[in-house]
């Protein structure tokens, strides 16, 4: 009897999914799309209407091949991929792959979760294939692919070979650098603040922030004019004015979309938006958790709706009320607004199954999975409690002209503070007092309990203190406050960001430097030529306007074909422009003040494989080059001062900067004669300067030479500084780890590296004794077959691990 056939998109999905629907159904995995346009060419033939050229994946053709087959025989054909557009354009690439008889068995199936339930119902309400969901997705796909095979090329010729241009990739470099270039030119200003330590008749001894001077907010620019308002202050008298106390209430969050999950992984779990993507669709096409087998523990995880189901709403509210109780229930249950744009059709994303809470399955989980399930847990359940609820009293306090605020908060009712806590935003540090009497915004567990105080109290002051700051430059973006900017600004879909944040690391236009996105000199070079000839395509406004128009073809207000044509009209003019008229950096050469140490014929600046750099103009009769150092603009390097002045440890000549596949480094002016180089790297500031060793008081035990640090492949080594006269290299001593040879029961256990710079552990009587382990002998005996010692290893499933390494036994147990 023929099968029905289920096609989803990977086998983790499969796996789960194949559970739920019994014998009669045989499910396979596309592996992802199967169909795209080509590669080596546009795919699009413009003049016939856009219309798209796709090819099968060469990486699919095995697959596609199965699934065929398998639909040749099937009665029925269920198209199961993702309920967004990309897996709406999935299943209609392989409908199109199928024979027009076969195409007749087609159904389309999508479900938010892959519970029992979900899919049972899905496949219940099985339907048709959305084309307009397909149109959207496809003119998505046109549009990037016209802007990444008609700029890019462009930039080939005229910059270099192997970049590239994108609607929202470009767009979303165009907002680094511009913040790039707004952190530069900041002016820091300075102000200061005073705060009084005051005692009123019962403790605590509380603080209060100078606001107003005679009725008007107070601004202390510089240290004089704060040592006045100080001595005026130690002269006053203070005395309680209004106090107003007021019950403050603080209201949940709403669960999880996508944007929100990258930005609260990113701060509370320091993953980068693509871990968070990989770990969540894990999460979500099933993890193994014994004997139920494969469980899909969230809903489908890229959405930008809040809607959450009446079901899972009526789990949640039971779950709280059995957990912390009738008082942390609301009346009725929270309901929160999506954006004007947000795909109604999906949930937020929640857990599919409140039975499985973290700590019941997180022996199934790995550390990275366990985190984010958490993480996706606690917000739904606080979203759906009441709000936390403080106590809060400020009070206006009089010293002669002036006026002190001083602010107090306790929580009264903690309600979903119970559970999650979302973290605090970054924000640019601007002037002011330090209380300019506004909502309250510091977190609150920084909160201060004030004594009881009353109109006309004369309190007395304990200390004084002025403190001095400086106004702070807006923030570099981080990949969640990136992410940010592209949702608030409407560029991209929450399924993009990763792969945008990606992309535009890959191309070298921006490094991450302790998790803060700087543009690269590339960056700032191929934005700034962009923006002068693709006004349109680089406009924020206007990429936010094309995801309205797709979302309106998706929609039914628009077409296709209309959207394209319009786009195409304006672009293809900037196009014929930017050929023409687009600066040739390649062969640019600007005239400098420098002079070539060299020969002593002017430098000119020109741009190369690594970025601008400064070229003797007499090449190639002289082939002097260096980078450029100091500065702040975007063609040059920030140093250290003491840089331009080190020389060369071999000639005492200087030492210029140049820049390599690393990164810059420092050379010296006798390269090729002299191949000395030095090290940079990065200060606390930011600023590049030499890379200083600790010195070694040895000298060669061959040719009585002082040894010196080197860097190799593996890290440092100890070497002769005559190299490569004498080619000597200390050997690491191995280190001891503290444990007696399990084996020998005479020699102790050391660490050592291997041949490819892997450590391995070993006895220090070799060759006497040959006992080795990859992993870290303990000297505590296995409870199971008495074995002398444990071993102990790391991984990212399961963390830190002690377990035997007999073969035939196999205790293991987490180590706390």
């Amino acid at each position: 009897m023929p099968k029905n056939l289920v096609i989803v998109e990977s086998p983790a999905k499969a796996k789960t999914i194949t559970r739920y629907l019994g014998r009669d159904f045989t499910v396979k995995a596309s592996m992802g799309h199967v169909r795209d346009l080509p590669k080596k060419s546009l795919g699009v033939e413009i003049e016939n209407g856009f219309s798209p050229q796709y090819e099968v994946l060469a990486t699919r053709k095995k697959v596609l091949d199965e699934i065929k087959r398998a639909a040749r025989e099937a009665s029925s054909i269920y198209l199961a991929a993702d309920p967004d557009r990309e897996g709406e354009a999935i299943c209609w690439h392989l409908a199109q792959e199928l024979t027009a008889r076969e195409r007749k068995k087609v159904k389309r199936v999508a479900f938010n979760e892959i519970t029992k339930r979900a899919v049972e119902q899905a496949f219940r309400n099985a339907g048709k294939l959305d084309m307009r969901k397909i149109d959207a997705q496809q003119a998505r796909r046109i549009l990037d692919r016209l802007v990444g095979y008609r700029v890019s090329p462009i930039l080939w010729v005229k910059v270099r070979r192997g970049l590239s241009a994108g609607r929202v990739q470009s767009v979303a470099l165009r907002l680094i650098c511009d913040r790039e270039l707004q952190i530069r030119a900041f002016v820091a200003e300075e102000y200061w603040t005073i705060a009084a330590q005051l005692a009123a008749g019962e403790p605590p001894v509380f603080g209060a922030n100078l606001v107003k001077k005679n009725g008007r907010n107070i601004e202390i620019d510089n240290a004089e004019q704060a040592s006045l308002v100080q001595a005026e202050l130690k002269e006053a008298s203070y005395v309680v004015g209004k106090v107003f106390r007021r019950e403050r209430r603080r209201n949940p969050i709403p669960p999880f979309i996508t944007s929100k999950l990258q930005q609260e992984a990113f701060k509370k779990l320091r993953f980068t938006v693509k871990k968070t993507m990989q770990v969540a669709q894990r999460l979500y096409e099933g993890v193994e958790i014994g004997p139920e087998g494969s469980v899909g523990l969230i809903t489908y995880m890229r959405t930008d709706s809040t809607r959450v189901s009446d079901e899972a709403i009526g789990q949640v509210r039971a779950h709280i009320a059995s957990t912390y109780g009738a008082d942390h229930l609301p009346e009725k249950p929270n309901l929160y607004k999506s954006r004007k744009d947000a795909q109604e059709a999906h949930e937020a994303i929640r857990p599919t199954d409140l039975s499985l809470a973290p700590e019941a399955v997180k022996k199934r989980l790995s550390k990275d999975e366990l985190a984010l399930y958490r993480l996706v847990w606690d917000r739904f359940i606080a979203s759906q409690m009441r709000p936390a609820v403080f106590d809060e009293t400020v009070a206006e306090i009089a010293a002669g002209p002036y006026l002190l605020r001083a602010r107090g908060s306790a929580l009264k009712f903690p309600g979903f503070l119970a559970v999650y806590s979302e973290s605090v935003e970054e924000k640019p540090g601007a002037r002011g007092s330090g209380d300019e009497g506004g909502e309250e915004t510091e977190p609150e567990a920084t909160k201060t309990t004030l004594p009881p105080l009353a109109e006309g109290d004369s309190l007395r002051l304990e200390k004084l203190a002025a403190d001095q700051h400086f106004t702070q430059p807006p923030p570099r973006f981080s990949e969640a406050s990136l992410v940010k900017e592209l949702e608030e600004n409407g560029i991209g879909r929450p399924s993009t960001y990763a792969s945008i944040i990606a992309t535009i690391e890959a191309r070298e236009y921006m490094e991450k430097r302790e998790a803060k996105l700087f543009p690269t000199e590339l960056g700032f070079l191929v934005t700034d030529l962009l923006v002068k000839h693709f006004q349109d395509i680089m406009n924020v406004e206007y990429t936010a306007a094309m995801e309205q128009e797709l979302d309106e073809i998706e929609e039914g207000h628009d077409t296709l074909p209309n959207t394209l044509n319009q786009f195409w009209t304006k672009f293809k003019a900037d196009l014929d422009r930017a050929k023409a008229e687009m600066k040739d950096v390649k062969a640019m050469e600007e005239k400098t003040d420098e002079i070539c140490d060299k020969c002593g014929s002017p430098m000119v600046l020109k741009w190369g494989r690594y970025g601008k750099f400064l070229a003797c103009s007499a090449y190639p009769t002289c082939k002097n080059t260096r980078q450029m150092a100091g500065g702040d603009g975007p063609e040059t390097i920030e140093t250290h001062e003491d840089v331009s002045k080190e020389v060369c440890p071999k000639d005492g000549r200087p030492m210029i900067l140049k820049k390599g596949r690393y990164g810059p480094f420092l050379a010296c002016v006798g390269y090729p004669e002299c191949k000395s180089t030095k090290r940079l790297v990065r200060g606390a500031d930011g600023k590049l300067q030499v890379e200083t060793l600790p010195p070694l008081d040895e000298s060669c035990p061959e040719c009585g030479t002082p040894l010196v640090w080197r860097r190799g492949r593996f890290g440092l080594f100890a070497a002769c500084g005559s190299y490569p006269a004498c080619k000597y290299i200390k050997k690491k001593e191995p280190v001891d780890i503290g444990v007696l040879c399990p084996e020998c029961n005479q020699g102790q256990i050391v660490e050592r590296k291997g041949r490819w710079g892997r450590s391995f552990y070993g006895c220090r009587r070799y060759p006497d004794c040959t006992f080795t382990s990859p992993y870290r002998p303990v000297p505590e005996p296995c409870p199971q077959c008495g074995r002398a010692f444990l071993l102990e290893k790391e991984t990212r499933k399961e963390g830190k691990v002690r377990f035997c390494g007999n073969p035939e036994c196999r205790f293991s147990r987490p180590v706390k």
